[in-house]
């Protein structure tokens, strides 16, 4: 089990206490490279649920994301919106989605998010 890079925590803790969900940034995870804005968690699990509520398939599953979970200490993941893994040069999906990393889980990771392009 890795530490977590304490620095990181303080920028989720800052992102968490709701000074800002529109922190750019981007982390390399599993060997996957995640760039997007940070967001509160609360304001990731209304968001998650929303778009589950408006799938006739997933509806089910949107109650869970609107419980609050979050425990006291110190933030233990961070929760992306906006955001994209990037495979070469392209961004999946295109769009950006909602992504939950695990802060232990970051090797590396700087601030901003990068572009991509097509050409």
């Amino acid at each position: 089990m890795s530490k977590p890079d304490a620095l990181l925590v303080d920028v989720a803790a800052l992102v968490e206490s709701g000074h800002s969900n529109q922190m750019p940034l981007t982390v390399v995870a599993g060997g996957a490279v995640i760039t997007g804005r940070l967001a509160p968690e609360a304001v990731w699990r209304q968001r998650v649920s929303e778009v589950l509520a408006d799938s006739a398939r997933l509806s089910g599953f949107s109650a869970m994301f609107t419980t609050a979970a979050r425990e006291d200490g110190p933030p233990a993941h961070l929760h992306f919106h906006v955001a994209r893994i990037l495979q070469g040069t392209v961004g999946i999906p295109e769009t950006g989605g909602m992504y939950r990393v695990a802060i232990e889980d970051v090797s590396a990771w700087t601030m901003g998010d990068f572009s991509y392009s097509e050409h």
